[in-house]
């Protein structure tokens, strides 16, 4: 006999609901992705280093052009608030104080990976392109590459890039600025 399990789907708005009840803390490492309330893994070393490295270029680069956010949610639609680990965001007064930025404030989104390379890829990515965001990075620790994602359809991205130690990368918003490959993984 084969049991199929039932499973419940959350908005946007229950989601912030169970936070606010106490059913989740502000400790808790979750993330809302297609209705499901998702448990993100532990942050290492390596990977942690990698988000600070990044921040640290970026907001060396762009200064006051944007707002770099670290691992803050951003509302994609009303059943995904995922946590990209770096998002270059519009600039604005409030800093996103009264609500979390939506695909329209977005230049660019930053996923780190070391243990979560395939579920980014095969999960999340597709997710930022039906949102319509524009540049997605995917920066495998492990490959040491930097996979680059842009022009998104409803399909996912229709280019796909590869880049590897000693290359550089531009963000098309900012095209005054090149950051290298090496300097983001520190070599």
């Amino acid at each position: 006999m084969t049991v199929q399990l039932l499973r419940r789907k959350f908005t946007v708005e229950q989601y912030h609901k169970m936070i606010e009840s106490g059913i989740f803390t502000e400790d808790d490492r979750l993330e809302l992705i297609r209705g499901e309330i998702i448990e993100m893994s532990p942050i290492g070393t390596k990977h942690a280093a990698c988000v600070n490295r990044l921040i640290n270029l970026l907001v060396q680069l762009l200064g006051t052009r944007v707002i770099v956010a670290a691992q803050n949610p951003i509302a994609l639609n009303n059943n995904s608030e995922p946590q990209p680990d770096v998002a270059l965001l519009k600039p604005r007064d409030d800093f996103y104080e009264t609500a979390h930025p939506q695909p329209q404030d977005i230049f660019l989104l930053i996923e780190v990976a070391d243990s979560t390379v395939m579920y980014d890829r095969e999960e999340k990515i597709p997710l930022y392109a039906v949102a319509n965001i524009m540049e997605v990075w995917l920066v495998d620790i492990h490959e040491q590459i930097v996979e680059v994602y842009q022009q998104p359809v409803a399909a996912g991205y229709q280019h796909i890039h590869k880049f590897t130690s000693g290359q550089t990368l531009s963000i098309p918003a900012f095209p005054d600025v090149n950051i290298s490959v090496s300097d983001i993984f520190g070599r």
